[in-house]
């Protein structure tokens, strides 16, 4: 009854909330447009905002003893939680079976290796979340929601390793279908909003003539 209920009509549920969520995020950010800008351009909009997507990936040097530790356990955990998200065989198997795509899935050493990456970046972050000052003042309920979430979905995802229990499958696809429910009215938006973000302070600075 509960496997029918998780891989039946709960992950339809999940995956029309998430789908329509994001895209009506989306949307509604690109609907609400901006006002016309009436100066005159002193340098191209478009180069600032490529130039912003890629800048913003190195922290600027005045800032990097300050936020040495935070950037590299965000792309611990970015990593290996991309590797394990794209490359892990289940999930490959998982797409085949829906769309019939495929591609070749990384080892087993590479998952192990992703994994402990995707656990101790989550894990420093959350850490020093909770520990810096400046840090723990601008965190909300969501943004320790959206952490404590991750880290049950991962974990229940290395259960469900364990193959030859298929309640950690079902217990694992159930803690991703919550995720996804509660993924587009999140802070963990950011996932597809951070690069048009970026572009867009980029091109309102590099109009301006002004490096962001």
């Amino acid at each position: 009854m509960i496997k029918q209920l998780v891989d039946g009509v709960l992950w339809d549920i999940a995956l029309w909330v998430f789908t329509i969520g994001v895209l009506w995020r989306i949307f509604s950010i690109f609907l609400v447009g901006s006002k016309k800008d009436f100066s005159v351009a002193r340098k191209s909009g478009l180069v600032g905002a490529v130039s912003a997507n890629i800048s913003r990936f190195i922290p600027r040097a005045e800032m990097r003893s300050r936020t040495r530790i935070h950037v590299i356990a965000g792309y611990m955990f970015h990593l290996g939680l991309f590797a394990l998200l794209f490359f892990a065989a289940p999930h490959i198997l998982f797409v085949e079976s829906l769309t019939g795509l495929s591609w070749k899935a990384m080892p087993y050493w590479a998952f192990i290796i992703s994994a402990q990456f995707a656990f101790v970046g989550l894990l420093l972050l959350w850490i020093h979340r909770i520990m810096d000052p400046v840090t723990r003042l601008i965190s909300s309920a969501d943004d320790h929601a959206a952490s404590i979430l991750t880290f049950v979905v991962m974990f229940t995802g290395c259960l469900a390793l364990l193959e030859g229990f298929e309640g950690l499958r079902i217990l694992h696809k159930f803690t991703v279908e919550l995720l996804m429910v509660y993924f587009p009215f999140s802070r963990l938006m950011h996932a597809f909003m951070f690069i048009p973000s970026r572009a867009f302070t980029g091109a309102w600075f590099g109009r301006r003539g002004v490096k962001s």
